[in-house]
């Protein structure tokens, strides 16, 4: 007869917990001012290159997911970390308020599903953040070039040099105070969309590379487009070139410039 009651007892109390749990949840759904928390899919695959054989693969993977993570805690967004593309499906990708491919490189994804299925998540508003390597993903791919912004060329050899703010107003830059010395790898890029909004730019007089008579020589002067946003379809698109040493993702300036380009891309900012 006591365990009769005592289990009737704990019917009840689960009975009234499921009830708030549900009037919480209609809460949410009908109260605006209720934000759902943001979530965001970590991407890191590094593909086969065009000729079939593996490309190369930046040792700074792990210091990136770390700060990453460090980030989205700190923003109250939660992360999922990945290199597996089978994820990019329509129904997979509701999931997600944003896609970060943080050093991916060269050829991503296995279906023609996949490349369309992340196209029109971003088109049809989710975020799209590019770091470093980022930029040379899909490197045969059109379509990936006008995404992105632009298509990847080279990179100078790995040096201190200066990088402008090109606009200061960015939640991404506005921290800078004009001039911002890195030691990281000046990345060149053409095919560039030309609905690009630069943020930043390299001080091409503080880059040493023989190679620069060549591409990008003086196509855009003194300056080359190191940092960028664009808008595509519903979505946002925010791509550093920043980010070549795993101990970059511990410099809080660097941090600084992945957050607001994060927050950017989820419409936070």
């Amino acid at each position: 007869m006591i365990i009769k009651i005592e289990l009737n007892k704990m019917k009840k109390v689960v009975l009234v917990l499921l009830c708030l749990f549900a009037a919480v949840n209609i809460q949410a759904e009908n109260n605006p001012t209720i934000k759902k928390k943001k979530r965001v899919l970590i991407f890191t695959k590094n593909g086969l290159s065009l000729n079939g054989k593996k490309g190369f693969v930046h040792k700074n993977i792990p210091s990136s997911i770390n700060a990453l993570k460090e980030i989205c805690v700190a923003e109250k967004i939660d992360a999922v970390v990945s290199e597996d593309s089978s994820l990019f499906t329509d129904s997979n990708l509701a999931n997600y308020d944003a896609i970060i491919f943080s050093n991916a490189n060269n050829e991503v994804f296995d279906t023609e599903e996949q490349k369309q299925a992340f196209q029109k998540f971003i088109q049809n508003g989710g975020g799209f953040v590019l770091i470093h390597s980022s930029i040379a993903v899909e490197r045969d791919s059109p379509w990936y070039w006008a995404l992105a912004g632009g298509k990847f060329v080279r990179h100078a050899p790995h040096q201190v040099f200066d990088v402008v703010a090109t606009d200061p107003n960015h939640p991404s830059t506005e921290f800078l105070n004009g001039k911002w010395t890195v030691d990281d790898e000046c990345y060149y890029t053409n095919h560039l969309n030309p609905d690009i909004h630069v943020l930043l730019s390299a001080d091409m007089t503080t880059v040493q590379d023989k190679k620069s008579v060549e591409y990008p020589n003086d196509i855009f002067g003194d300056y080359f487009p190191l940092s960028w946003s664009r808008k595509s379809g519903k979505g946002r698109v925010w791509y550093t070139g920043l980010g070549h040493d795993a101990e970059t993702y511990d410099d809080p300036i660097f941090r600084k410039h992945l957050k607001g380009g994060i927050l950017w891309a989820l419409k936070n900012k």
